[in-house]
C-alpha cells in the first residue's frame, strides 16, 4: 500500500466553485496518482455532481461527505467544501444498504476492509449516515476482529435536522445507509474528548430499540427525562421545545472504566420513547450529565494533552452539532482557545452529528456526541 501522505487542502466557496477545475488539474499533473476527500456543508451539497464529474473527468478517485456545516479559519460555515488531496490515493471503499443487523453488517465492512490492511499500522477513518442506528455495536464488531491493527478516528454525516438525507458519495454515487471507510497512513489516530461529568441519580434503560429508549427504570423514557431535567433544572421540556434544550442535558452511559458514552437525545417518538443519535444498550446505567460551561477549557486541555507533539501543522478537527447548540458563541471560542494551544497552523473539518475516537484507557474505538475530534496532519 502506497503512502497517503496529504499534498494539500483547499477551501472553496460555492462562488469559488469556478477554481475547482484548476485546483484538481494542478494536483493531478503534480501527483498522477492522487485522490480526494471532500468534506461538503449540506447548503452546497447540489455542487457535489459538479465535483464528482470533474474528478471522473481527471481520473481522480473521489471520495467524501455532507456535514451541517464546516471549519475554517477558526469559525463554522455554511456553505461550501473542503478538498483533502493526498499524495497517494487512498484505499476506500464506499457501503450502502445496511441491513441493520450488527452480525452482517460488520461482516459486509470487513470483507470489504481486511483484504485491504497493509502489515503497518494504519488509521481507519470511518464516515457514518447518522441515521444509521447500530454504530457502537458495529465498533465493538469491528474492534474485535481488528483490535490495535489500526487506529480509530470517525465522524457521522448527515443533516442537522435528523431526517435521512443521502450524504456519502464517491466519483458516481449518493448514498445513505452506509458508511464511507478509507485507510490511511497515519498511526496515531485521533484524540476525543467531551469534557461532559456524570451525576446522580442513576437511572436504567430498561427498554431500548437500537437508538431508541423506549423507558427508563420501566416507566416511559420522555415522563422520566422529563422529571429529570425539571427537578434538576426547573425546566419543562414538551415534543416541540425538545431538540432545543436537550444538546444541554445528554444522557451519559457509564461504562466499567468510570468513563461516560454521551448520548444526546433528539427527538421524542411519538409513543414517548427518546430518540438518540447512537444506540443504547438494554440495561445499560445511565446518568443525566453536567455539559461543559460556557468558557470551561477542560475539553481543550484534555486534547492538547493527549495530541502529538506536532505544532506548526495543520489540524483536522470536527466539532459536534449538539455541542456547538449548547455553548452556542462560545463554540467559537474553543475554536480559537484549540487552534492557540495546539499551535496548530490552522484547523480544518465539519460539524458533525457524532464522533468516535479512542478511548483514553484501552485504545478502543469509542462513539460519543457531544465531543471534539482532533488529528494532526501534515
Amino acid at each position: 500500500c502506497q503512502s497517503t501522505a496529504m499534498h494539500d487542502q483547499q477551501f472553496l466557496t460555492d462562488a469559488e466553485l469556478a477554481l475547482l477545475p484548476d485546483h484538481l488539474e494542478h494536483w493531478k499533473k503534480s501527483h498522477p496518482a492522487c485522490g480526494v476527500l471532500a468534506l461538503v456543508a449540506e447548503a452546497s451539497k447540489a455542487q457535489i455532481p459538479v465535483l464528482q464529474s470533474l474528478c471522473q473527468g481527471q481520473n481522480i478517485p473521489l471520495a467524501g461527505a455532507i456535514f451541517p456545516r464546516l471549519i475554517h479559519g477558526n469559525s463554522l460555515i455554511e456553505q461550501g467544501m473542503w478538498l483533502i488531496c493526498f499524495e497517494h490515493a487512498p484505499r476506500f471503499k464506499l457501503i450502502s444498504g445496511f441491513s441493520h443487523d450488527t452480525a452482517a453488517d460488520t461482516a459486509s465492512i470487513l470483507a470489504s476492509l481486511t483484504p485491504q490492511l497493509a502489515p503497518r499500522r494504519q488509521t481507519l477513518f470511518m464516515l457514518f449516515d447518522a441515521m444509521v442506528p447500530h454504530i457502537g455495536s458495529l465498533l465493538d464488531g469491528l474492534y474485535l476482529e481488528l483490535a490495535d491493527r489500526v487506529s480509530y478516528i470517525g465522524l457521522n454525516a448527515g443533516s442537522e435536522s435528523f431526517q435521512p438525507l443521502p450524504c456519502l458519495f464517491d466519483n458516481r454515487q449518493i448514498v445513505g445507509n452506509g458508511l464511507l471507510w478509507l485507510l490511511l497512513d497515519v498511526p496515531h489516530g485521533a484524540v476525543i474528548a467531551h469534557g461532559y461529568h456524570s451525576q446522580a441519580p442513576l437511572v436504567t434503560a430498561s427498554s431500548t430499540e437500537g437508538n431508541a429508549i423506549v423507558s427508563i427504570d420501566w416507566q416511559p423514557a420522555f415522563q422520566v427525562y422529563q422529571l429529570l431535567v425539571k427537578t434538576r433544572y426547573g425546566i419543562e421540556l414538551t415534543p416541540e421545545n425538545f431538540y432545543q434544550y436537550a444538546a444541554h442535558f445528554p444522557f451519559g452511559i457509564l461504562r466499567a472504566n468510570e468513563e461516560s458514552l454521551v448520548r444526546i437525545p433528539v427527538a421524542v417518538r411519538e409513543d414517548g420513547a427518546l430518540l438518540c443519535v447512537g444506540e443504547i444498550p438494554s440495561n445499560a446505567v445511565l446518568a443525566l450529565l453536567h455539559a461543559p460551561d460556557p468558557g470551561s477549557d477542560e475539553t481543550i486541555d484534555q486534547l492538547v494533552s493527549r495530541l502529538p507533539a506536532r505544532p506548526g501543522q495543520p489540524l483536522l478537527t470536527f466539532y459536534c452539532a449538539g455541542r456547538r447548540l449548547h455553548l452556542q458563541a462560545t463554540g467559537q471560542d474553543e475554536l480559537v482557545m484549540l487552534q492557540q494551544r495546539s499551535g496548530a497552523t490552522e484547523l480544518f473539518g465539519a460539524l458533525t452529528l457524532g464522533e468516535i475516537g479512542h478511548d483514553s484507557n484501552w485504545g478502543y474505538p469509542v462513539f460519543h456526541n457531544g465531543a471534539i475530534v482532533c488529528c494532526p496532519w501534515s
